[in-house]
Parts: structure tokens; C-alpha cells; sequence
């Protein structure tokens, strides 16, 4: 997936969040990443979308996020860049309202050896 300065600007746009190191390409340039990134949040926004193009759970009549844990941004993205998914199923726990499913992802970036998010979600299977 592509994370492009459309894409970012809107997410600024969406959350209220028009840090200069998000939507300021020519300040960014000269700021510590050398250009603009995508906000944290963003990145962790598009795991939802690219694991449905990574996997599908035929499971439980619906999906709800039920949270996170252990997010954490090892890496920015630089606009422009292109990011993918591992995912890693952890554990499986029976609650009262369905099957509690944990989920771990890296958000990697083409042509970086760092991730760009490293997080633990929780996914609740209705049946």
C-alpha cells in the first residue's frame, strides 16, 4: 500500500492533526526525517485493510476491535513510501461474547530493515 501525501493529508484532515512533519513538505525537507511522514496512527489505521488482502478469517459472524496492545513505531514512513503486513496469530481465548482473538502485525516498509509499527491486536469473533 502506498502512503502518499494524499493520503496523509487527509488523515491530518480526518484527525485534526496538521503537525508540520506531517503536512509541510518543504519545512519537512529540512526537519529530521528529511521530508514528511505519516503519522503513527495512520500507520496503524491501514492494518485493517491490508490484512484483508493477507488473510481471511471464516470465523464468527462478525469482527470487532476490541483493542491493542504493545503498539509501538520503530520507524517513520516517509511519504511516498510503500508498506506491507506480517501477521502472526498469538492466541485464541473462548470469552463471553464470542472467541478473542490475538493478532501480531509488523507494518514493514519497502527498502527499510526496520518495521514501521509493531502492534498487538485483539479481535472479537461474534459467532
Amino acid at each position: 500500500m502506498l502512503l502518499d501525501q494524499e493520503r496523509i493529508d487527509l488523515f491530518a484532515d480526518a484527525t485534526g492533526d496538521h503537525q508540520w512533519i506531517h503536512v509541510e513538505p518543504e519545512r519537512a525537507a529540512q526537519g529530521p526525517h528529511g521530508g514528511t511522514i505519516a503519522h503513527g496512527f495512520l500507520t496503524l489505521s491501514v492494518i485493517p485493510k491490508l490484512a484483508q488482502e493477507l488473510y481471511t478469517l471464516a470465523f464468527g459472524s462478525a469482527r470487532i476491535n476490541y483493542g491493542s496492545n504493545k503498539v509501538r513505531f520503530p520507524h517513520p514512513v516517509r511519504s511516498g513510501s510503500r508498506v506491507r503486513l506480517r501477521a502472526t496469530f498469538v492466541e485464541l481465548d473462548d470469552v463471553a461474547a464470542g472467541t478473542l482473538l490475538t493478532t501480531r502485525f509488523v507494518v514493514e516498509i519497502d527498502g527499510v530493515d526496520k518495521p514501521a509499527c509493531v502492534a498487538e491486536a485483539l479481535t472479537l469473533l461474534v459467532p
